[in-house]
């Protein structure tokens, strides 16, 4: 990575981010990062659930086989994550999800 990164440099994430809006316009708004530590690498992630993760993964040809599951903040909070390459870009995606607590038996104390 050089000091002196210019906006050209990060061409490839850009160019992805491109088509995407345009491949892909009537699917749900992602997050979007991109940076200049990781120039080829163009991030989505989806913190409104799940649902919207799944339908870009589909829509990207993804295969649920290459989605990885986690859990974080005390096992509260889903994560799915999943890479796939897309215009000469590292694409990730990243969804974040409530976990679903069941109620206890007999109701609350």
């Amino acid at each position: 990575m050089s000091e002196n990164l210019t906006l050209d440099g990060l061409a490839v994430a850009l160019r992805a981010l491109r088509l995407l809006a345009v491949d892909f316009s009537r699917l749900p708004a992602p997050d979007v990062h991109v940076s200049p530590v990781l120039p080829d690498r163009l991030e989505l992630s989806f913190h409104r659930g799940l649902p919207d993760f799944e339908v870009w993964r589909e829509a990207l040809g993804i295969s649920p086989d290459a989605v990885v599951y986690r859990e974080q903040g005390d096992g509260r909070t889903r994560v799915l994550k999943s890479s796939v390459a897309f215009a000469g870009a590292a694409l990730k995606l990243t969804g974040y999800g409530d976990v679903c607590v069941p109620e206890p038996l007999g109701g609350a104390a």
